[in-house]
């Protein structure tokens, strides 16, 4: 049986339409789980939205419809949002499922018998925009005195009977797992963050709400809802089936990956882990807390008017070369910029000109000078070079770094092998071996078959949709990695006489002139500003 892997997003908050920030964490997750497929892994990934919390009354009190309205309405956006970058989740959840109200009073339950949850009375300061409490040590001041959170947001002080989860009972606990599992939290700048954090003290947390009511009911306590990031971590375990014990929870809790923003990393590596110690469930393999994407390197802000409509970036540059452009051109992990030019120029560069026009040239050759005949030939040591070179980039450098989720040194080692292969072309110039030798052409064009077989191969994870179109013109059935190593498939599309049609190009260029911002906007022209 295959060994599982479960993945997970961060569940976007649905106060507002999807931005470009959603779909570069929506695209990364998609990434790692087409790879561990890929790989042969029994891939579970969950996404959805966190539909709870003041933020969503305050927005829907504006909107003049119910907190469920707004929260139904705006899930949609975000699922299409998925379905049109090529998400290949497995659940999208959105916690006003009662199936999630069930869980997240069960794993409440679970810490109010192992004594962590407690009545008092809060007080302190609130950040409705973070949906989180700071201590007086952690704001900072704003314009005129105001005091902000350290995310710039606005706080105010409140007061109210409050249930508290014992948090400052799990500091060394959660100090000890750091220290025992490096990994846990990723890349190491967020883990030494975290740790900092912890040293410093924790204090019990306020864990529910009486001032409002649009949230999971604290079981046994009327008019007490939990506090948002206790159901919304809570999602995590809905989706495998806590609290019964399902084929589903045995099989892939714990999770292996929690892919979040670096923003919500202290959520994920403090309070989350801590409740599922007092709950007694095991802790996730990793949280990796990714940086921002920045728009010219700026963060996105609607009052900058630079946040952008991802749906309109895709349906501007297409879907494949957004999602390549976001894992090509950022350190995963680190902040990293994007612009319009920066887009065409590294897919025209990339895939129109180096990966696209390499497949092509290949197969229109062979389609024009072979009568598409795919046939077994002779190999040369240039051939038998060339094919290596493919092979360790797309057979051990990619996976290598993908593991590691460098998923720019992965795609780098991958274009050095298109690039030897184009170079491969230029210098056999089968055109010329065409009037000279053409059995040695036809070395030449099978081996850059098979080269662009693997490289598309490789490369599905990030442009799965082209590569899929690419593979379908050239008759390969065998996808995933364990092919790579495996010749096979070559042998039974020349025992089956297979044959080239006239190809169909799948990376076509993108436009940068004068005309340039009609086809594809700028983010201030998509916002309409």
């Amino acid at each position: 049986m295959a060994e599982p892997f479960y993945l997970t997003t961060a569940i976007s908050y649905p106060n507002g339409k999807p931005h470009i920030g959603h779909a570069y964490e929506a695209i990364a997750a998609d990434v790692i789980a087409r790879f561990q497929r890929l790989r042969g892994r029994d891939v579970r990934f969950q996404t959805g939205t966190d539909v709870h919390g003041l933020k969503m009354v305050q927005a829907a009190r504006d909107k003049g419809v119910t907190p469920r309205e707004l929260a139904d309405e705006m899930s949609g956006y975000f699922k299409e949002m998925d379905d049109l970058l090529d998400i290949s989740y497995d659940r999208f959840i959105q916690t006003s499922e009662p199936e999630h109200y069930r869980t997240s009073q069960a794993i409440w339950n679970a810490m109010v018998e192992a004594g962590d949850i407690y009545m008092g009375r809060y007080e302190g300061w609130y950040s409705v925009r973070d949906e989180a409490f700071y201590d007086e040590k952690e704001l900072v001041d704003g314009e005129g005195g105001q005091k902000l959170s350290p995310n710039g947001a606005p706080v105010e002080w409140t007061v109210e009977e409050s249930w508290f989860f014992r948090l400052s009972r799990f500091q060394e606990p959660l100090l000890k797992h750091y220290e025992e599992h490096p990994e846990f939290i990723q890349p190491d700048s967020r883990r030494n963050e975290v740790m900092s954090f912890v040293k410093g003290g924790l204090s019990d947390l306020s864990v529910s709400r009486s001032s409002f009511d649009w949230g999971v009911p604290v079981p046994d306590s009327p008019g007490h809802v939990m506090y948002v990031w206790v159901d919304a971590l809570t999602n995590y375990i809905t989706g495998v089936g806590y609290p019964d014990d399902t084929p589903d929870w045995k099989r892939y809790w714990p999770a292996d990956i929690h892919l979040i923003g670096k923003d919500i990393v202290r959520f994920h590596a403090v309070y989350w882990p801590a409740f599922l110690m007092s709950a007694g469930i095991a802790l996730p393999r990793q949280v990796f807390g990714h940086g921002f994407l920045l728009n010219r390197g700026e963060k996105m802000s609607k009052s900058v008017g630079n946040v952008v409509d991802p749906v309109d970036m895709a349906n501007a540059y297409g879907v494949d070369p957004l999602r390549y452009f976001l894992m090509r051109e950022v350190s995963f992990g680190q902040d990293g910029s994007y612009s319009h030019e920066a887009i065409v120029t590294r897919c025209n560069a990339e895939l129109a000109n180096s990966f696209g026009n390499l497949a092509q040239r290949s197969l229109s050759m062979i389609f024009k000078n072979l009568d598409g005949e795919v046939s077994a030939a002779p190999e040369h040591a240039d051939d038998i070079e060339l094919l290596a070179i493919v092979r360790t980039a797309c057979s051990e450098e990619l996976p290598k770094a993908f593991d590691e989720l460098a998923f720019s040194v992965g795609i780098e080692a991958w274009m050095k092998a298109v690039f030897a292969c184009n170079q491969y072309f230029d210098t056999q110039a089968p055109w010329t071996l065409r009037k000279t030798d053409p059995e040695r052409m036809k070395s030449v064009l099978m081996t850059l078959f098979k080269a662009v077989r693997d490289l598309a191969i490789a490369i599905q994870p990030v442009v799965p949709g082209s590569t899929g179109r690419l593979l379908d013109q050239m008759g390969v059935n065998d996808r995933d990695f364990a092919a790579l190593s495996d010749d096979r498939w070559f042998d039974s599309l020349v025992a089956t006489g297979f044959r080239v049609a006239q190809p169909v190009g799948v990376f076509p260029p993108l436009e940068l002139g004068e005309t340039a911002a009609d086809r594809y906007p700028l983010p201030s022209q998509l916002q309409g500003a």
